[in-house]
């Protein structure tokens, strides 16, 4: 069972990845940084395992890890369906990396003043 901090910090990772765009992505990184916590990335990352669990539905699949790359797949159900849903949004992935990172990086640090 999680502690009460450690729930409250995962709601608030829940928050800033709801606000994350249609077609835009961002990292762990950003989101630690975003709330406060710059060196928890991985704890960021943990949150989106435990948001199947969530009340609502997270758009998980759009947080990557700082160079685009998809390395929470395996946390997905289907082989590849974090990437089937980026490139529903048009996000185009090649070997599991988003291509033009940079078009499509949503920083809430700069997004959500």
């Amino acid at each position: 069972m999680l502690d009460d901090k450690k729930t409250s910090f995962f709601q608030k990772v829940f928050d800033v990845v709801s606000l994350i765009p249609y077609g835009k992505v961002t990292s762990y990184g950003a989101i630690a940084k975003y709330l406060g916590s710059a060196k928890s990335a991985r704890l960021v990352g943990w949150a989106m395992n435990a948001s199947i669990k969530a009340n609502k539905i997270i758009p998980a699949h759009r947080v990557v890890n700082r160079n685009g790359l998809l390395t929470g797949k395996h946390h997905f159900s289907g082989e590849n369906m974090m990437q089937q849903l980026l490139e529903n949004e048009g996000i185009p992935i090649i070997n599991d990396q988003i291509q033009n990172f940079d078009k499509y990086y949503w920083d809430p640090n700069k997004n959500l003043l």
